[in-house]
């Protein structure tokens, strides 16, 4: 790696180094007569990597989750909250994708508020008008079939169709 100079500076030490949080920090001493020689941390008045504050959070060492994600409990509430907001609705292409947004909102607090431990969830809405045609809808991640799960809910109105996709990825 090479280290940033200023002009006519000899460079006596250059180093790098990569903290647990992803941070890097390069410093360089300058070989300057009859000064003390400082680091590029200190010039900027950073502290160094190895004086941050450490997370304080112990390895469980268990592999499953205590409260595991249950798919009909949030299809359910995933359905009746599409219910709730789009029933008297019409289709409006101006105002559909900050429905969409704020369904899905709605929706991601509900699930997190079940407490299902140690998921990720990812809520896709989607809303699409109604002309006579035909729809594919499809969706593509890396999956641990063991212990990711999904959940859709689909209402149908006069003028459009709202489709909701909850998606439970587990993390240790």
């Amino acid at each position: 790696m090479r280290c940033p100079t200023e002009a006519g500076a000899p460079v006596r030490a250059c180093s790098a180094s990569v903290g647990r949080e992803g941070w890097s920090l390069v410093s360089f001493g300058r070989a300057m007569k009859g000064k003390k020689t400082r680091s590029y941390s200190e010039d900027l008045s950073v502290a160094p990597v190895e004086e941050q504050a450490k997370t304080k959070s112990a390895n469980t060492y268990r592999l499953e989750s205590r409260n595991k994600f249950r798919d009909c409990l949030v299809r359910d509430k995933a359905q009746q909250i599409l219910t709730s907001k789009l029933q008297q609705a019409n289709y409006d292409g101006v105002s559909s994708p900050f429905l969409c947004a704020s369904i899905s909102e709605e929706i991601l607090k509900a699930v997190k508020e079940f407490g299902f431990d140690r998921y990720k969830y990812v809520v896709s809405v989607l809303i699409v008008e109604k002309t006579d045609q035909a729809m594919i809808v499809a969706s593509r991640c890396l999956w641990d079939v063991q212990r990711d799960n999904w959940v859709s809910a689909k209402c149908e109105t006069e003028t459009f169709i709202a489709l909701a996709l909850v998606m439970a990825c587990y993390y240790d």
